[in-house]
């Protein structure tokens, strides 16, 4: 996200219009636990993607009883879910503290602060590119897509705050639609970038593109 929801916002649909389908408790393995299960989940899904991915692989990684990961996430969909949940919260607040330092600097202007949101997200896309790569994949749990567009539709009234642009004006509606389009397809864009190099000079490109995308019409 380019201008934050907040840390509870992360955990819930945009609007707060109900869960994501995440198991009761799945916050409560403790941290070295959580994190190893996680990491072996990106690993197993990131090789053989969602569907294909199994959970004895996953729980053999960890070297835990199978019986322990269906009771610490409930199955494959509470793991991607718990990873994207990551990566969003991660983004959101990258994004927020790059806004907070450059108000602190005195800088008001939307479009400036816009592009600075920008660039803090896609340089956090490059980051965590390996995890950002699995959750733009067509292969993900039941209802997941719902889930992400939902998230998305928030996503653009957040940049419309952001960026002062009255949504109830289509043309303002669309002008923030594409701007987030090229800000989502860059953030792709970057999973296949050969180094740090060329990923620093897509992100520079993509914001200038957005600074010119940006100017008020007339």
């Amino acid at each position: 996200m380019v201008e934050s929801a907040g840390t509870g916002a992360a955990r819930r649909p945009p609007d707060e219009q109900g869960g994501t389908g995440l198991p009761e408790g799945h916050a409560g393995p403790d941290g070295t636990l959580r994190r190893t299960l996680l990491d072996a989940a990106l690993e197993v899904f990131a090789e053989r993607g969602y569907t294909d991915a199994g959970l004895a692989e996953i729980a053999a990684r960890c070297g835990i009883p199978l019986g322990s990961l269906f009771q610490h996430y409930g199955g494959k969909r509470g793991l991607y879910l718990t990873l994207w949940e990551e990566f969003r919260e991660e983004q959101e607040h990258r994004t927020a503290a790059t806004l907070t330092v450059e108000r602190d600097r005195g800088v008001d202007d939307p479009v400036a602060l816009f592009v600075a949101g920008a660039r803090a997200y896609l340089e956090g896309a490059w980051d965590n590119r390996r995890l950002g790569t699995l959750l733009v994949e067509d292969d993900g749990p039941a209802g997941f897509d719902a889930l992400r567009r939902q998230w998305d539709r928030a996503w653009v009234r957040r940049n419309a705050r952001l960026l002062e642009i009255d949504e109830r004006r289509r043309a303002g509606r669309v002008r923030v639609s594409v701007l987030t389009t090229v800000i989502g397809g860059a953030a792709r864009e970057l999973a296949d970038c050969g180094d740090e190099t060329e990923a620093r000079e897509i992100v520079d490109e993509v914001c200038g593109i957005l600074i010119h995308l940006s100017a008020p019409p007339g």
